[in-house]
């Protein structure tokens, strides 16, 4: 195995199943950043998500996908021309990998619940011992009033990745817990970085969180609206069911102990605004 990927593999417990899977992702995932960043990527976009939070702020849950948006509308760009540097980056570790396109009119209904038309989407694919997909979307038409920030990476060299502010991914992260459309399904590792923004504190941009609202739902909602809905959403919520979700993204079970609806409730009245 290719010394420099196996090194950043180190930096993981792979001693199950789990772990070992976990930790590939998250190693392409870098090797991803690395790439994007050596074709320029970040003068015009910016990280964001799940992914961004576990890389760069230390959540302490790993993160399938990655998000990304252009600093503003941009409504011609073009994420394949960012293929080749990807390419090359993996190829550094010895990863052959191909870069597709994604027909979102092939989606399923929970995959496709919360993509916007103008949301592109990619999987980058290759094979270790398993098959390994990572996917991206990219929003060409993104909420805006968001702030950046310049991030650095030491594997598997020295990087600096654009990424959202941390107020403004809070908003997001608040967007998505309160009106992620998937039915009868529920993304519990949406209330885990919810739980994880109040417990460090994070100020949530509303200002940002309205734009979302107005882009993804044509609605315009006032901050004690939104409250009434996300704490809706928090008091009718099957627990177990979010508890389920989550779980395999965890290294440490125990931390779900407490969760209850209650729980949840008292977290959203500790949220601080910007």
């Amino acid at each position: 195995m290719n010394a420099l990927y196996e090194r950043m593999l180190s930096a993981y417990d792979q001693s199950t199943d789990t772990g070992r899977r976990n930790a590939i992702y998250e190693v392409s995932q870098q090797l991803v950043l690395a790439g994007l960043s050596n074709g320029g990527f970040f003068d015009k976009a910016a990280f964001y998500g799940g992914t961004c939070l576990r890389i760069f702020h230390g959540l302490d849950r790993f993160s399938e996908d990655m998000d990304f948006t252009p600093l503003k509308e941009e409504r011609s760009f073009n994420f394949e021309q960012y293929f080749q540097p990807i390419i090359d980056q993996f190829a550094v570790v010895g990863r052959t990998v191909e870069i597709k396109k994604k027909d979102k009119k092939s989606f399923g209904k929970v995959e496709s619940a919360f993509l916007k038309d103008n949301t592109d989407v990619y999987d980058i694919s290759f094979q270790t011992e398993r098959s390994v997909k990572v996917k991206i979307e990219v929003d060409i038409v993104p909420p805006m009033k968001f702030s950046t920030e310049q991030k650095l990476l030491l594997q598997p060299m020295s990087f600096m990745t654009r990424c959202v502010a941390l107020p403004d991914l809070f908003a997001g992260k608040m967007h998505a817990l309160v009106f992620r459309a998937w039915k009868s399904r529920v993304k519990g590792r949406d209330w885990y970085d919810f739980e994880w923004y109040v417990r460090n504190g994070i100020e949530l941009d509303f200002r940002h969180l309205q734009e979302r609202i107005r882009q993804f739902n044509g609605r315009e909602m006032a901050l004690n609206e939104f409250t009434d809905e996300l704490k809706n959403r928090l008091a009718t919520t099957d627990i177990n069911q979010v508890k389920a979700d989550v779980l395999p993204f965890l290294n440490n079970p125990r931390e779900l102990e407490i969760w209850s609806n209650d729980y949840f409730l008292q977290l959203a009245d500790m949220i601080k605004i910007k």
